[in-house]
């Protein structure tokens, strides 16, 4: 008997066939992306807007509630709903765009992932569904009127869901065989009195026959069967939709309503919008009599009564060999219970029933945000054969050097409503908790964005679709690292053919680096945009208003961290290829030229480090002016810490090269000898700890990173001192004066469009790496070196018991109060938090109010923020 069938079919199953051939791969948002916009001047959001989505065929990817599809997203599924009071069918997520919300785009709406497992076997996700008029207009309205200073309006503020006048509606998934799935949706009807609903589950076909290449139409098709819809599809065969009960068959074309959108002539009778102007309008002619298209939906009316539930089971298989409602229950009550045995191991350590949910939903999270991601910039830039040339003024903007790229992939997105396209350092924390769950697919995300039609031929890694130009922190190589030890402690075994692979298409990513981001060839790098939106003075990814250069404290520390990496793989992977060890001596030489650098910079003699403030700052080289520091307390001062790297001598014994191109530098450079720390245990022999920092500037950033006047929060390390509050740093450049102040919560910037802010609030990502880092250093150091935590407080920790107390501060973000709330909730807000059919359901915000702990920006960023899981691995 197969003790845990899940990790069976997972270790079995290749790539994104078979068991993973179908999964939660549509986007929550296809309408506002870069993907979609044939505009002239790049104006995404408005050139396919919410309100249009519903009438227009999408180019480049489909969107829907609780969505499945192919790995092609070739054949698509998903819910609508309709409460029959709404102007509109519940299609897709609503929120606002970019410049309709006060602090950027947003959802507006209450979802959750409650759990799914990494072959998508089974998945479960819960809506909440107003049974009142949706708020669409209030909502916009309302966060028009607010500034950047005030807090957004959300849906749970304008009364919607009190009174309990609201439906839970699950979604769940099981499959029975690889394409076979069973579908169940479920409405709670959570009011005191009887509700309508009408629930309209959806198949599809995304457009591909419209463009001018390839005419082939699909069908689908209601058969005189009862309740049975064949699909025509080549690739295919034999595929149909089985579903119980008294639904009608609805029938329409995944076609643009031209006629609507562009008083043009529709090339089709039955547009995309048919089904919801049959449903909503009762427009009998909107649907097809004949009962085929390309779009479909099952319409169902219930009236639940206060308190009940009603369910609906569908079945999309391959095959007729056996009845589809055949143990239906049966096999979703096996899919959970192997859903339960899988996540039992994984989670043998978790003692706490609480942190054990937490970390299971941000696991949820994390399969949920699989997404197909398609765009050929090629195509899009020069247009269809069907739809014309698009505006000549494309070829002067977005994008217009990435003519390479070709994406046609599952990709982990950060959010896939908020971001429903990849961020290239997103991703590297992605795969840290995806390892856990499949450290194939894990592997798999590092390598696709370094195959030849992601990266560019000049080495730099696509950034994100609104510019691929962009650059991000160079963590990739630190996240292919994490991700090979945690399969090696998971499964004993070594893949060092996935390190070898991935380093020599990093190697092309380094030299980009250093040829283009260190202009004075002084291993000081400039870096720009570096991901960290507005942490600084200026808008690094813009040329200075000054003129001249920027040296990044972070860009320079980034840069030896990837050296550092770098250096790490070739050692292991000489431990099996003894010739990589000359490699591992270049990234060495590397790091070491990084550091001596850092400790002397440039002809001008102006540090990174201020001995007077005892903290590293950015330094500017104005255009014709000496350079000077910006004394900004922020976490670009503490990302040196994160250069670091212990070779113990056991290890070093079996790598005789590289360990003799170490000693040399001891005994013929003293001046890069003192970069080097190193201690001897008898018996063993010297340890070495490679760090950007030694035990004084060590101390020195942890007094103030564990000052909770300063970094340190309830909850976590804040990305800006807290000092700034009350001393904002301002810099004059000739009339205009720039300033950064403390800001706890979301921005008051428009910089990056104003949908983040690190200028106070909390980032998992950072706080993160921080904690490794200390345990690094500790590693080195042990007991010998101890630290106040938190800073003034007397009481002396070493640094490892310190990355557990900020380990358990992050935790309290998310862990069940003793009223019932979640420090990361509203408690402003609303008080439904606390009702049973809220408080165990799991958010994870993209960041945290440096103060309050509340979560800000996207909601449902499982992306990065989804690293609790390991959080709570290491430290629970």
């Amino acid at each position: 008997m197969d003790n845990n069938p899940e990790l069976t079919r997972l270790r079995t199953t290749h790539n994104n066939t078979g068991w993973k051939r179908w999964g939660p791969y549509l986007s929550e948002r296809q309408w506002g992306t870069v993907r979609e916009d044939y505009s002239k001047n790049g104006d995404a959001w408005n050139f396919v807007s919410h309100d249009m989505s519903r009438s227009r065929a999408y180019r480049w990817g489909e969107d829907g509630i609780g969505g499945f599809s192919d790995n092609k997203q070739i054949m698509c599924f998903a819910l609508s709903m309709w409460n029959g009071k709404d102007s509109i069918l519940k299609e897709r997520l609503f929120g606002l765009s970019n410049n309709e919300g006060n602090h950027g785009e947003d959802v507006k709406e209450l979802y959750y992932y409650l759990d799914a497992t990494p072959t998508a076997s089974y998945m479960k996700m819960l809506y909440k569904y107003p049974q009142n008029v949706f708020p669409y207009s209030d909502i916009v309205k309302e966060n028009a009127k607010r500034d950047r200073l005030q807090k957004e309006f959300e849906i749970m503020d304008s009364g919607v869901f009190e009174n309990n006048e609201y439906f839970d509606v699950f979604i769940e998934y099981a499959k029975y065989a690889e394409e076979d799935i069973l579908i169940k949706i479920t409405a709670h009807n959570r009011s005191k009195k009887k509700a309508p609903i009408h629930l309209l589950p959806t198949i599809w076909f995304r457009n591909t026959w419209r463009w001018g290449y390839d005419g082939y139409r699909p069908t689908l098709r209601k058969t005189p069967q009862k309740n049975r819809i064949d699909i025509e599809y080549q690739g295919f065969p034999g595929y149909h939709l089985r579903y119980e009960g008294d639904g009608e068959a609805l029938f329409c074309e995944n076609d643009t309503n031209r006629e609507l959108l562009y008083n043009q002539e529709n090339l089709v009778k039955y547009p995309k919008d048919g089904i919801n102007d049959y449903v909503v309008n009762n427009k009998e002619d909107a649907v097809n009599p004949d009962q085929e298209g390309t779009k479909c939906a099952i319409h169902y009316q219930f009236d639940v009564p206060a308190g009940k539930s009603v369910t609906i089971n569908l079945r999309l298989k391959n095959t007729l060999a056996y009845g589809s409602f055949d143990k239906f229950e049966e096999i979703f009550d096996t899919r959970k219970k192997e859903a339960d045995i899988f996540y039992n191991e994984l989670q043998r350590e978790i003692r706490n029933k609480d942190l054990k949910n937490i970390q299971r939903q941000a696991y949820a999270g994390m399969i949920w945000s699989k997404q197909f991601y398609y765009y050929n910039i090629d195509q899009w830039l020069k247009g269809d054969p069907a739809t014309g040339t698009p505006p000549k003024e494309r070829w002067h903007g977005r994008n217009t050097s990435w003519g390479h790229l070709y994406n046609s992939n599952i990709i982990s997105m950060p959010d896939k409503w908020e971001y429903p396209w990849y961020a290239v350092w997103d991703l590297a924390f992605h795969c840290v908790p995806l390892a856990r769950l499949d450290p194939a697919f894990a592997k798999r995300q590092l390598l696709l964005m370094l195959r030849e039609y992601y990266m560019h031929p000049n080495g730099q890694i696509p950034a994100y679709e609104w510019n691929f130009s962009d650059v991000n922190p160079p963590v990739h190589a630190w996240g292919a690292w994490k991700v090979y030890l945690i399969e090696k402690e998971m499964t004993g075994k070594a893949d060092i053919d996935f390190l070898a692979t991935i380093f020599h298409k990093l190697l092309m990513n380094f030299t980009w680096w250093v040829n283009q981001k260190d202009s004075e060839g002084n291993n000081l790098f400039e870096g720009g945009f570096l991901g960290l939106d507005n942490i600084g003075v200026f808008d690094r990814s813009h040329t200075l208003p000054t003129g001249g250069r920027l040296e990044q404290s972070d860009g320079t520390a980034w840069m030896a961290m990837y050296a550092l990496n770098m250096l790490r793989i070739a050692l292991e992977i000489s431990q099996i290829r003894p010739h990589y060890q000359e490699m591992a001596s270049k990234f060495f030489e590397h790091f070491l030229s990084i550091s001596a650098a850092m400790f002397n910079i440039g002809k001008e003699h102006v540090d990174l480090w201020d001995d007077e403030d005892e903290f590293y700052y950015d330094v500017i080289h104005p255009e014709n002016q000496p350079g000077s520091r910006l004394k900004v307390r922020s976490i670009v001062g503490v990302i040196p810490l994160f250069a670091v790297e212990v070779l113990k001598p056991e290890y070093l014994k079996s790598l005789p090269d590289f360990t003799r191109r170490l000693q040399w530098v001891l005994k013929n450079r003293p001046d890069l000898a003192r970069l080097i720390s190193r201690w001897y245990e008898h018996g063993k022999g010297e340890t070495r700890m490679l760090s950007l920092v030694r035990i004084h500037r060590l101390k020195c950033i942890l007094k103030r990173v564990l000052d909770e006047s300063e970094f340190l929060s309830e909850y976590g390390v804040r990305a800006l001192s807290r000092y700034h509050k009350e001393n904002p740093y301002h810099y004059q450049v000739n009339n205009a004066t720039y300033s950064v102040s403390y800001v706890s919560g979301e921005s008051d910037s428009s910089l990056f469009g104003g949908n983040s802010n690190w200028r106070g609030p909390i980032w998992m990502p950072i706080n993160f790496i921080l904690l490794e880092s200390l345990q690094k250093f500790h590693e080195y150091y042990g007991e010998d070196i101890k630290v106040e935590y938190p800073t003034g407080s007397g009481n002396e920790l070493t640094l490892s018991e310190i990355a557990k107390e900020l380990g358990k501060r992050l935790m309290k973000l998310f862990e069940l109060q003793k009223d019932g709330s979640r420090v990361y909730q509203d408690q402003e807000g609303n008080k439904l938090f606390k009702k049973k059919e809220f408080k165990d359901h799991l958010l994870f915000y993209e960041y945290f109010d440096g103060d309050s702990g509340r979560g800000l920006g996207a909601a449902h960023q499982t992306g990065w923020t989804g690293l609790i899981a390991e959080i709570i691995n290491l430290y629970s």
